[in-house]
């Protein structure tokens, strides 16, 4: 999003909703898909410390 949309000081919260609500309509519309790559396994050994 920072590079396709937000990537410029925006000023007005008017103008930064209509942005995000177009680049999210337009990833929808694409069916675009996010790669992971912290996966499960990962989350746990990292934050493990902060689990009771």
């Amino acid at each position: 999003m920072d590079i396709e949309c937000t990537d410029r000081r925006i000023g007005d919260m008017e103008i930064l909703t209509h942005e995000v609500t177009a680049w999210t309509r337009r990833r929808n519309d694409d069916e675009k898909k996010i790669n992971w790559k912290f996966t499960r396994g990962k989350a746990d050994k990292k934050l493990s410390k902060y689990y009771v």
